[in-house]
């Protein structure tokens, strides 16, 4: 899915023109939130990780990692991410530009994005994100559901 695509599958949400594109990278919280011009917390990342035979999303605050406990407590399955080249291979979508828009796959949302009023996920390639509110989030991302599943963003004040 291209940035092109994802723009698109926005439009069906009223949200196509929340779409910004960088002439310099942001493949990273840290070079997403220069190129946004936000604190790194509010860049909403999106994780790969396995699901039995296929594959999920988690979308988390660009502050927070996944807890494995917690991870394996709500999942009953142990954290594993995908690689590089399968997330290419499964969801069309290189590392640095994974979005939760379309994607085909369940798509979770940790609490930690929720002590913002905008946060700022991937919008199909590493040169590009979409403002959104999370509960748009929520809604664009078709969300499974919100889970508990980080650690380390709680202890930070906002």
């Amino acid at each position: 899915m291209s940035m092109d695509d994802v723009t698109a599958y926005l439009g069906q949400y009223g949200l196509a023109d929340r779409v910004m594109t960088f002439t310099d990278s942001s493949a990273t919280v840290e070079t997403a939130a220069v190129c946004v011009g936000c604190q790194p917390a509010q860049i909403a990342k999106t994780l790969s990780f396995r699901n039995g035979e296929g594959s999920m999303l988690i979308v988390t605050a660009g502050d927070a990692k996944i807890d494995n406990a917690k991870f394996k407590a709500r999942f009953h399955q142990k954290a594993a991410m995908l690689s590089h080249g399968e997330v290419e291979t499964l969801l069309g979508l290189k590392v640095g530009g994974v979005c939760p828009f379309g994607v085909g796959v369940p798509v979770y949302l940790d609490l930690s994005l929720r002590r913002f009023d905008i946060v700022y996920p991937a919008a199909g390639d590493d040169h590009s994100a979409v403002k959104l509110t999370p509960d748009e989030l929520a809604a664009a991302g078709r969300a499974a559901e919100w889970v508990d599943v980080c650690k380390g963003w709680n202890e930070v004040q906002v």
